[in-house]
């Protein structure tokens, strides 16, 4: 396809700023929330939803029923951050909403009856919140939402009433990581109505050195508070990483680890998910100072399109774990070898 996946786009500040997504959490005033539906509720909520956008071309929005789709894709959808590993564990009456660049995911009767998201890559605030703005008001034309005067748009968890909206920005932050700074930084951003997690969001772990900044606080907070709260947080973090990278990358012992961790990509023959993911953090570190030939671009795609379930799609195929690994390496070294900057 001519348009490219978020992990495709390095994007504004995209050295440090994997993606940017806007999330709106949003019911219908109809219906209980999702987890008092049984199944032909919650499939009813779906039909709804699809009907709502269905003649909006513009969007080219296709409606997928999760029943349909295998284990494998589910989770596949997941580790591309198009749904949450929750949405992804069960089918039941659930559906979704993906656009073909898949910049836009609606997932239908997962905590709430619409969790409507755009996706982005580099810093993109401004854009990825317009972009779901107007898919929300259009939305709220056809559909009746559940909200009130005094507390905004009503959702199942407490914690998203008033706007509904979670701001987030997936960070690349080897060097900050490797100095320990990190949970200094999430102790102060919380005192700011930010947080800071995993690349897939809260209990996950920030594998590759890939972590998620998002704001806490939808009620009593507007919009644009929230998203020049993010940005400015954003845009001081990456000052500081950039700064630690050139201090950390001084080091001769630092220079050996990211030329080693070139070395193994280009080399190896058996890669397991997580020995890769350590891998190319370092690889991007490197990158970033132009240590390794290798673009950002490509260290972001590999971050996605070689997870276990991503791979498996790919080659069509339930291979084996061992197997999984010995494509899995062979991929990285191909790509290594075509993407090599001279």
């Amino acid at each position: 396809m001519a348009d490219k996946r978020w992990y495709s786009n390095t994007g504004k500040d995209g050295d440090v700023v994997l993606s940017t997504r806007i999330r709106l959490a949003r019911n219908l005033a109809d219906y209980p929330f999702p987890h008092r539906l049984d199944t032909a509720g919650k499939e009813k909520v779906g039909r709804e939803v699809r009907d709502a956008v269905k003649d909006v071309p513009a969007l080219h929005l296709r409606f997928i029923e999760m029943k349909d789709l295998t284990k494998t894709n589910a989770v596949a959808l997941a580790e591309r951050h198009l749904i949450s590993p929750e949405f992804a564990s069960s089918s039941e009456g659930r559906s979704l909403l993906l656009s073909d660049d898949e910049s836009v995911s609606i997932m239908i009767c997962e905590e709430d009856h619409i969790r409507l998201q755009v996706i982005l890559g580099g810093l993109a605030l401004e854009e990825a919140y317009e972009k779901a703005s107007l898919i929300d008001d259009i939305l709220d034309e056809r559909l009746k939402y559940a909200f009130n005067e005094n507390f905004g748009y009503l959702t199942q968890c407490p914690t998203n009433l008033g706007t509904g909206m979670r701001a987030s920005v997936m960070l690349h932050l080897p060097a900050l990581s490797k100095l320990a700074k990190i949970q200094k930084i999430a102790n102060a951003v919380s005192k700011l109505g930010l947080t800071v997690r995993g690349a897939y969001g809260e209990g996950s772990s920030p594998g590759g050195d890939i972590y998620q900044l998002s704001n806490q606080v939808s009620l009593g907070i507007s919009e644009q508070e929230a998203l020049d709260n993010l940005k400015s947080i954003t845009l001081q973090l990456a000052t500081q990483e950039r700064a630690a990278r050139k201090e950390l990358l001084k080091d001769i012992n630092i220079q050996d680890k990211v030329s080693r961790a070139y070395g193994i990509l280009l080399t190896s023959r058996v890669l397991s998910s997580k020995e890769l993911m350590e891998l190319l953090s370092w690889v991007r570190l490197g990158a970033s100072e132009n240590l390794v030939p290798v673009k950002t671009e490509l260290i972001n795609e590999m971050f996605v399109t070689m997870q276990p379930a991503n791979l498996i799609e790919s080659i069509h195929s339930d291979a084996d774990p061992a197997t999984r690994d010995e494509i899995r390496a062979e991929r990285v070294r191909k790509a290594l070898e075509a993407g090599r900057i001279n």
